[in-house]
């Protein structure tokens, strides 16, 4: 059957009332980015629908790209045929015929959105299901669970069949939630924080803290690599490059080694609060799940937090480790947060921090420090990188590298 159409059927969006308008129009901007490259393409946001006109193009292609755009609830290839009975009904054959095995039951549903039509619902479905029954004598209808199952809508512009349905990513469409920052180390847990943030409609801008000659540059490509996959979901991500060398030996030199961890969290999140608020975010994002590392106990929460009344937010918090690996095996970081390249997070760990630092200690070992003039040298050398879903060059560059290990 070759395709004409990829009706897109909303999730969420059909509840939000006077919003559904805003709503759609950045769906159409996500759905847009993500399909940029098909020129021909033409891309028809509805009320109930979003319709994208192939012109030629493969159906499958596009479906592969849709899987991931938030706010989709699912999508069906579909053919649009005049609106004359006779050719329903052909093409309706036509279609149960390709999936027909001699086994399978199948149904007849239609929806009818021009109520001039000379045919009601029920007429259709009584007419077409005829037809198939005539052509295909040993086929038998079912109307609770057929195997296959033509779907027609007869709408203004033409008669709509399809007979397979997909399930979208679902949520809401990026950027419907307003801005916030991620913090994206290379581990496993923030970037499946990101995709959840984004799947509630979040737009994230990541920020990672890199630490040269510490940490290579093989790590910081790991980062980015990470935010090309999540860039699928988003369309366009903005990579804020935060150094943080001078630091972190900084506090390697002055602050004891159980409070180094905490002390370097909260340098880590006064420049992201920084970072978010000039950027005109409104909350910071990061992968912290309770009790999973010494920095991620709730004492440990309360100590770091302290330097920010900017709401943290952290969407794996309770979740158990093979709960985050899962989500990440199927959106595909895992086997890219598993590369071995440091991160800053694991350089000048100590042996021994402290689990349950106290408040009134990390404040005192940090207000030793010259923060003014620390935070002052890492906002200057800040570095922004727009990454896209199609920047397969650093998957390719960091392959080449793990080829040589």
């Amino acid at each position: 059957m070759k395709y004409t159409e990829i009706m897109i059927r909303y999730g969420e969006l059909s509840t939000k009332g006077k919003n559904r308008r805003s709503f759609i129009d950045r769906l159409h901007g996500n759905v847009a980015k993500v399909l940029q490259d098909f020129p021909d393409l033409r891309i028809h946001p509805k009320r109930d629908r979003m319709h994208i006109n192939l012109n030629g193009t493969d159906a499958q292609a596009v479906m592969d790209r849709l899987q991931v755009v938030f706010g989709i609830q699912n999508y069906s290839p579909a053919v649009r045929v005049a609106k004359d009975l006779e050719i329903i009904k052909q093409t309706a054959l036509q279609m149960v015929q390709e999936q027909y095995d001699g086994k399978q039951t199948f149904k007849i549903t239609t929806k009818r959105a021009d109520h001039e039509f000379a045919y009601d619902t029920n007429q259709i479905n009584l007419a077409v299901g005829d037809y198939v029954s005539d052509h295909l004598p040993a086929i038998k209808a079912e109307m609770r669970r057929p195997d296959i199952k033509i779907k027609i809508e007869v709408r203004f512009d033409g008669a709509y069949l399809s007979s397979k349905t997909y399930p979208g990513a679902g949520g809401l469409p990026v950027g419907t939630a307003g801005k916030a920052s991620l913090m994206l180390s290379g581990g496993i847990d923030s970037p499946i924080a990101g995709y959840l943030a984004m799947k509630r409609g979040v737009e994230v801008e990541m920020i990672h803290f890199y630490s040269p000659p510490y940490t290579s540059v093989h790590a910081l490509q790991k980062a980015q690599d990470l935010t090309v996959r999540l860039a699928q979901y988003a369309g366009n991500i903005q990579f804020i490059q935060v150094p943080f060398t001078e630091i972190q030996e900084t506090i390697k030199k002055q602050v004891p080694e159980g409070y180094l961890m905490t002390v370097q969290r909260r340098l880590m999140l006064r420049l992201a609060d920084i970072i978010t608020k000039e950027r005109h975010g409104l909350a910071i994002f990061n992968g912290e799940s309770v009790g999973q590392v010494a920095s991620q106990t709730l004492e440990s929460m309360v100590a770091i937090n302290d330097v920010t009344n900017t709401p943290i937010i952290r969407p794996v918090a309770t979740m158990d480790k093979t709960e985050i690996i899962k989500i990440a095996e199927k959106i595909g970081t895992f086997e890219l947060s598993i590369q071995p390249f440091e991160d800053c997070c694991t350089i000048f760990a100590p042996t021994h921090p402290k689990t349950k630092p106290k408040l009134d200690k990390a404040r005192e070992y940090e207000a030793q420090l010259d923060l003014k003039g620390l935070i002052q040298r890492a906002v200057a050398g800040i570095k922004v990188t727009t990454i896209t879903p199609f920047d397969h060059y650093l998957e390719k560059e960091n392959q080449e590298i793990s080829s040589l290990l």
